[in-house]
């Protein structure tokens, strides 16, 4: 499947195909237009409980879960789960994503596999985790990517899956105190089982998990022009994983 690149916060204009095979959309700002009662989601936890139960088989048991306050379209939870001896960094995990489905467009074969998903970042084991932490935006800004993005396709009646890409704004703008201007979509299949990686709940539902990594806006550019393979092989080269460090090498840098 190609990746996506999708633009700033905006309804869909219009589209392209970049010589890497990626389908770019563009949107503009409609926060105008929002309906007041999209504050309050009719379907809420719909699969919070299945969620839970998939992580704590596959990978641990939640040790806390951070719960909204008040949701915009779909309710937005994180659960934490902390470094062990198995699994040495934090990881969180987005729950109420899928209680929608995306608009998975018809070209797309079999897209009812690709109409739920939930996404999950890997943070090193040092990452200051907590509500107190949470007020410095160099702490927080992987939950705050996290529910951005799993708002993003039922807001613009779009879709996220594998080897999509979401710039920081038009102009990709570096993130927090990184230099990180992107994330990028993919299956966590270098730190999980493979098991881990769909979910199919008891109502006959898919849902797939994707990682959030944070790229460069090079990289970003690098795929769209080469390919979500090309810009992976990569990775590989210079052992990138789905574990965030925000002092990575930028693969793409003078190519």
């Amino acid at each position: 499947m190609s990746g996506e690149e999708e633009e700033s916060p905006s309804e869909k204009k219009d589209t392209e195909i970049t010589a890497g095979g990626s389908t770019v959309y563009r949107y503009e700002d409609q926060s105008d237009d929002k309906d007041p009662k999209s504050l309050f989601p009719e379907v809420q936890c719909v699969y919070l409980d299945e969620i839970e139960e998939h992580l704590t088989k596959y990978i641990a048991e939640p040790d806390m879960v951070f719960h909204e306050i008040i949701s915009e379209l779909v309710h937005i939870d994180v659960h934490w789960i902390k470094p062990s001896a198995n699994y040495p960094f934090h990881i969180l995990v987005t729950s109420g994503m899928s209680d929608l489905a995306m608009h998975v467009p018809d070209e797309v074969e079999n897209k009812e596999t690709y109409e739920r998903a939930e996404l999950m970042v890997v943070l090193p084991a040092d990452w200051k985790i907590g509500e107190e932490e949470f007020q410095d935006d160099n702490n927080y800004w992987p939950v705050y990517f996290l529910k951005r993005l799993a708002r993003f396709p039922h807001e613009y009646k779009t879709w996220l899956g594998y080897g999509h890409t979401i710039p920081n704004g038009m102009e990709a703008e570096d993130i927090a105190n990184t230099g990180f201007g992107c994330m990028l979509l993919l299956p966590p299949m270098l730190s999980f089982d493979e098991e881990f990686l769909e979910l199919k709940t008891k109502d006959g539902n898919l849902i797939n998990f994707y990682a959030m990594i944070p790229v460069y806006k090079e990289e970003m550019d690098y795929k769209l022009e080469e390919g979500t393979d090309a810009l992976l092989d990569l990775f590989d080269e210079y052992g990138i994983s789905e574990l965030v460090d925000i002092d990575r090498p930028n693969v793409c840098r003078g190519r």
